[in-house]
């Protein structure tokens, strides 16, 4: 396959406020500093002194770089409880990520980068693969997810923490048949989807890579709009769409697969 047929190009002019937007974006994740603070941040609430002696610098400068994690909607900011001293215990701002804030980051990055977004006389391309294999080293552990793209699971990442993960839906009937912490589960709306006690699916990774295999599921898996043979092992790659079914009822994920994975 012609990598340039994994996926459609997406055009962004120079004078484009989707370009202009995604820069400033871009230009608040490329901070190692601020990577660092998403990473502390992770384990629980902290307040600015915390924070600041974590990342070893001033607490002016851990100011600043909390105001950009702010203003991109990535943390939030709560009154909390300071650790007691002689005068009291004394309430401080603490910050936390927002729920989903770092799924949100990673669907925002995965689709200007995997749809290539094309940019005439500009190195903004360069820069956002550069944020995205950063973010992934540094806060994700370079570990490759499936973002679902539309329907009720719309954003939500999944990360693909074992060899072989099964894809489907709940079956009700045979409750036992999954592993909560294991399988690729999405929501009942998705009605096209087999069932994952049939499964629809698997991901499955070797010495070569990641691969995907419909199960000889109903409505079948497409890879880049390419229907899939039944029980036949597909290598997949950063930027791939698969679809489990066609329509509504079907599920679309887009891949991010980290260089080494």
């Amino acid at each position: 396959m012609n990598p340039a047929d994994k996926c459609p190009t997406t055009i962004v002019h120079e004078d484009s406020d989707s370009l202009e937007e995604l820069s400033e974006y871009l230009d608040v994740l490329s901070s190692s500093v601020r990577l660092r603070i998403l990473k502390f941040l992770e384990k629980k609430p902290q307040d600015v002194r915390a924070i600041s002696k974590e990342i070893e610098t001033s607490y002016e400068n851990t100011k600043k770089h909390l105001d950009k994690l702010l203003s991109i909607g990535v943390i939030k900011k709560e009154a909390g409880l300071g650790a007691p001293t002689s005068k009291g215990i004394h309430p401080v701002w603490e910050y936390s990520i927002v729920p989903g804030g770092l799924e949100a980051i990673i669907r925002n990055l995965g689709i200007f980068s995997n749809t290539r977004v094309q940019i005439m006389e500009s190195e903004i391309s360069r820069r956002l693969e550069k944020v995205k294999n950063s973010l992934s080293k540094e806060v994700l552990g370079n570990i490759p997810t499936a973002i679902v793209l539309g329907g009720p699971d719309d954003g939500k990442v999944f990360m693909l923490k074992h060899d072989q993960i099964r894809i489907g839906r709940i079956d009700p009937e045979n409750l036992a048949a999954f592993s909560p912490d294991d399988d690729i589960i999405f929501s009942d709306g998705y009605t096209a989807v087999t069932r994952v006690s049939k499964p629809h699916g698997k991901f499955l990774r070797n010495n070569k890579g990641w691969h995907i295999e419909d199960c000889g599921s109903t409505g079948g898996t497409r890879l880049n709009n390419k229907r899939l043979e039944k029980n036949t092992r597909i290598s997949i790659h950063d930027g791939d769409l698969i679809e489990l079914s066609k329509g509504v009822f079907g599920v679309k994920l887009l891949m991010i697969i980290p260089q080494g994975n």
